[in-house]
Order: C-alpha cells, then sequence, then structure tokens
C-alpha cells in the first residue's frame, strides 16, 4: 500500500492518503462530473465505498471544490498577461490593502505574494490589448503602495499534467 503523506490539515492532525485516493484525486481532476460509479470501477471499490472516500476527501479539505475548465477563447478573451508588482513597503497594513483592492478588479485570477525581485504576480485574463491596456491605466495604476509594474504576454499555453497528476504519480 503506498501511502502519500500531504502534510498536515487545518486541525493539526498529520493526514495520510493511499494510492486508492490518489487514484479517486486524479480521476476526478480529469472529469469532476464522472459518475461514483465509473470513478468506483476503475479505482477498484464499490459505488458506496468510494463516495465515502470522496465525502471524506471533501471533508477533509483535499478536495476543496468542484469546476469547469472555461474555452477562454471562445468566450472572447485572448490575452493573458503575467503582471509582476513591486509595492513601495511591505508593512503588513499595505499588503492587506493592495490584496483587497486586487480583489476588486475584473479580470484578475490570480493574485500571488512572490519572492524574488518582485512583491506579487498577477494573473490577468483580458479580451484584447486594449482591454489590457485599458485596465492598466485605469485600475492596476491607481492600487494601493504599487511602485512598478512589469508586464508579460502569454504567446502560447504548453499543456503539461493537471496539479493531480503531478502530485499523485503512480496512483492508477
Amino acid at each position: 500500500m503506498h501511502v502519500y503523506d500531504v502534510g498536515r490539515s487545518s486541525a493539526g492532525i498529520l493526514c495520510k492518503m493511499d494510492r486508492i485516493d490518489g487514484a479517486i484525486l486524479k480521476l476526478l481532476a480529469q472529469n469532476a462530473r464522472a459518475p461514483v460509479n465509473q470513478i468506483a470501477g476503475e479505482v477498484g471499490l464499490s459505488p458506496s465505498a468510494c463516495t465515502r472516500r470522496i465525502q471524506a476527501l471533501e471533508a477533509s479539505g483535499h478536495i476543496q471544490g468542484y469546476a469547469a475548465r472555461l474555452g477562454l477563447r471562445r468566450l472572447g478573451y485572448s490575452v493573458t498577461a503575467f503582471v509582476d508588482i513591486t509595492l513601495g513597503t511591505e508593512v503588513d497594513e499595505d499588503l492587506a490593502r493592495f490584496e483587497a483592492a486586487v480583489g476588486q478588479i475584473d479580470g484578475i485570477v490570480e493574485c500571488a505574494l512572490v519572492s524574488g525581485g518582485y512583491d506579487y504576480r498577477l494573473k490577468i485574463l483580458c479580451r484584447d490589448l486594449d482591454d489590457y491596456e485599458r485596465l492598466h491605466r485605469e485600475k492596476m495604476g491607481r492600487l494601493p503602495g504599487v511602485v512598478k509594474i512589469s508586464s508579460s504576454f502569454v504567446l502560447r499555453s504548453v499543456p503539461t499534467r493537471s496539479e493531480a497528476d503531478a502530485l499523485f504519480v503512480g496512483a492508477d
């Protein structure tokens, strides 16, 4: 039995998952709408045992939700930008003010406090470069504490593995 040590839960309890839990996560990451009967058959469990495992993974926080993968270009979003932000200070109150303001801007889909030469990296989805320029001028340039903005644009996204595929190698 392969056991994955996935750290401590919010309750401070060491959480362990076996190969079957990893396989369930991989299958749900591939298709969150897969019927329990199908998942159960692929991992070698009865449907009721598989349902209990999925419920336990949800309750423990290993599964935090389910989502659809959107066809961004089909929805009219052809530009993805990664934006590095430098703030004037790193005082907790200033970081919190910046993070709250970022959360109010449509198009920003990720915001990460990072190490290195910048303080934050944003991932932004835009319809086109004019849309990005408007967002930069009207919103990002007015974010509290910003002293430098550096933008990079995605030319092509390279398909890689899902998080579950990368984390649970050999779980199937």
